[in-house]
């Protein structure tokens, strides 16, 4: 089994994985974000490049492999908290079947720091909202029921990760976005708050308490509310066994 490990570390240290290198162009446009409340305004996103597959267990070993400071038990708590990696064998051991699973028990700052690495970043919240609301012949299927069923439907699954790229491949050639785990965004921790990071400057207190998604943009997107919720409750040292990451990259024009 050691002999197993060591194979697979040093193929991975041979190259990059074509996977994480391999990106797609996300055409600009708007989108309705949950967070727009009651104003009901529509958000511009500029073009962007973003992952076809979300990060593996693969790439990252790769990834810690050159810098030490991010591997299991070289981390600060302030960066990752005690379940940092803890799926993995080792700090430089992954099981042959975790090899193309997706990376989870990642922390924000760790996967900052990998998509910089890359020459990457995360994404922001609403380029990865603009592109996660395409289905597979739609960029825009946010108004669709059977579409939302299928995210809610997902939502309500225990978590059984599976291979990066076994999801449904949207319309712009990205795979598992809905479907797999959850991903952090670079703003995660600006997502409903008051003040001037968002048009919210009265923050509307209903979507914390019993009301719910009521206030929201779109009540009857209740799939977009849990990830708005879900994005507020973290916090940048957290790893968690359902969410992991992808990068994203600017385009100049």
């Amino acid at each position: 089994m050691r002999a197993v490990f060591l194979t697979l570390w040093l193929g991975v240290l041979m190259g990059a994985s074509a996977a994480a290198a391999e990106q797609v162009r996300i055409p600009g446009g708007t989108y309705q974000p949950f967070y727009a409340l009651k104003k009901k305004q529509p958000v511009a996103v500029a073009s962007f490049a973003l992952d076809v597959y979300p990060v593996s267990n693969q790439d990252f070993l790769r990834f810690v492999s050159q810098h030490s400071q991010w591997q299991r038990g070289q981390v600060k708590p302030i960066f990752a908290d005690r379940q940092y990696l803890q799926h993995w064998p080792g700090p430089l051991q992954i099981a042959p079947q975790q090899a193309k699973q997706p990376v989870n028990h990642v922390s924000w700052f760790a996967a900052q720091a990998y998509c910089q690495a890359q020459g990457k970043k995360l994404p922001s919240q609403d380029q990865w909202e603009f592109a996660a609301q395409a289905s597979e012949t739609k960029a825009d299927a946010s108004q669709d029921a059977h579409f939302r069923q299928r995210i809610l439907d997902w939502y309500a699954r225990p978590t059984q990760l599976a291979t990066v790229g076994s999801t449904y491949r949207n319309i712009y050639g990205v795979y598992d976005l809905h479907g797999l785990l959850w991903e952090w965004v670079h703003d995660f921790n600006t997502v409903m708050v008051t003040g001037e990071s968002r048009e919210d400057s009265s923050l509307d207190r209903s979507l914390f308490c019993a009301g719910g998604a009521v206030d929201g943009a779109d009540p009857a997107n209740y799939a977009a509310y849990m990830r708005y919720a879900f994005r507020s409750s973290l916090k940048g040292n957290y790893t968690l066994k359902t969410l992991g990451f992808r990068c994203a990259k600017e385009i100049k024009s």
